[in-house]
């Protein structure tokens, strides 16, 4: 660190206590330049060989990063990988030009990787060939502290009292060249991570929290990659307005005919036709290319080739046959929706609520946000198919087969039971 880094790191954690002497608040600084300066970009084999060569010489956690495209190009992709390990420095490595960074992932394995909000950048790591067989998530880290904001800018400002300048998070990662800029923002993202990561572990271990955090962190190295999400299409916003099975279909085929064309172009499929529009069109149920240019969306600046194409979407949608229609919902499983509950199973859905409430007042007690003291969804199930017994042990293992890790285990499962078998003497 430089001397000013070194200055605002030694009033760490400011945010959760040990202010400075007299209670006064130090202002924290701008953090504008790579203490460094900017690296040059990895862009060929050979530039390549001799990052994971420094790299693996390196010691300690590596601080890992990612730039995606989003908004911009098609899927999440990453455009610009950032590194920083003590001994190594700060590498930025070009994943267009080197798409296959297996050997680098292979050279940090077994190292910790330092990542904020993992679960964001593992899925693109992981198509460059990079996953990490232990990992420290800062983002994670400071919702099981209880920190307000866990932003990184916010956590680097009130953990560590650097600024960090945020302009660049929503730019076009895809450009090439890279402007210098943009560059600058990438490397300081990783400048002060294993820092962060270091501060936030003690404060953690201060916490009684270190052990849950590590299980945790353990449980997203070890997750598999996600299934593909059944009917897609039935995300597109506005969806809820949508209730014919005819009308459904329509926004099938042009949620199908739209991603066909986003992927070709490689673009995002927002850029192609917007949600709105193609809700628009199943509505409507336009007869011809005319009535389909007067809907919002498919306005004057589209040609007239476009149009026919969304056109021939649309005619196909009306030209099923009613048992290739879509059904109305998904198949569901588990639990119903909760606001239905009170009709479906009365007696559950007073056992739903007194769980939330013991979980909200756990979780208040613990500072940390409900979701990480438990999943919902494994309450919700908990409580509409109880174990036949609400002792301790019981509830122990349904909360572990729905897979609570053992810390949540351990504290939620009294809570549970109390609130289990409070109802439970209720309904007798």
């Amino acid at each position: 660190m430089t001397d000013a880094q070194e200055t605002a790191a030694d009033s760490s954690l400011r945010t959760t206590g040990g202010a400075p002497p007299d209670d006064v608040e130090p202002a924290p600084i701008p953090l504008l330049e790579p203490r460094d300066g900017i690296p040059p970009v990895i862009a060929d084999e050979a530039s390549l060989a001799e990052v994971i060569a420094a790299f693996e010489a390196g010691s300690g956690p590596v601080a890992v990063d990612a730039e995606r495209a989003s908004g911009y190009r098609y899927g999440q992709r990453a455009y610009l990988v950032q590194l920083r390990r003590e001994g190594a420095g700060t590498a930025l490595i070009d994943p267009v030009a080197c798409p296959d960074l297996s050997g680098l992932g292979e050279a940090l394995s077994g190292v910790e990787w330092v990542l904020h909000a993992a679960t964001q950048d593992l899925p693109c790591l992981r198509e460059i060939g990079m996953v990490p067989s232990l990992l420290f998530d800062t983002e994670l880290a400071g919702r099981l502290a209880g920190f307000p904001r866990v932003g990184l800018g916010a956590m680097v400002e009130g953990v560590l009292g650097f600024v960090l300048e945020k302009g660049h998070s929503a730019v076009d990662w895809s450009t090439r060249p890279l402007p210098e800029p943009w560059l600058r923002y990438a490397a300081l993202d990783v400048e002060l991570l294993v820092d962060l990561r270091d501060a936030l572990e003690k404060e953690l271990d201060r916490q009684g929290k270190l052990e849950w955090a590590r299980q945790e962190f353990d449980a997203i190295a070890s997750a598999p990659p996600p299934e593909p999400r059944k009917d897609p299409w039935r995300r597109t916003s506005g969806m809820h307005k949508v209730r014919r099975r005819r009308q459904m279909a329509v926004v099938r085929e042009l949620w199908e005919t739209r991603d066909r064309v986003a992927q070709r172009r490689d673009i995002s499929p927002g850029k192609v036709l917007g949600d709105a529009a193609i809700v628009e069109a199943a509505l409507s149920l336009p007869a011809n290319v005319h009535a389909l240019a007067a809907l919002n969306g498919f306005g004057h600046r589209m040609g007239r080739r476009q149009l026919e194409q969304w056109q021939a979407a649309v005619d196909r949608a009306k030209e099923l046959p009613d048992a290739e229609l879509p059904q109305p919902g998904q198949p569901v499983t588990g639990p119903p929706p909760p606001r239905a509950w009170a009709e479906k199973d009365p007696v559950a859905a007073a056992r739903l609520s007194a769980a939330r409430a013991a979980v909200s007042a756990l979780a208040e007690t613990l500072n940390m946000p409900q979701e990480n003291l438990i999943t919902p969804d494994t309450v919700r199930r908990v409580c509409w198919e109880p174990p036949a017994s609400a002792d301790a042990e019981s509830v122990a293992a349904a909360l572990a087969g729905y897979g609570a890790r053992p810390w949540q285990v351990e504290q939620v499962t009294p809570v549970l039971v109390v609130a289990l078998a409070a109802k439970a003497k209720t309904k007798e």
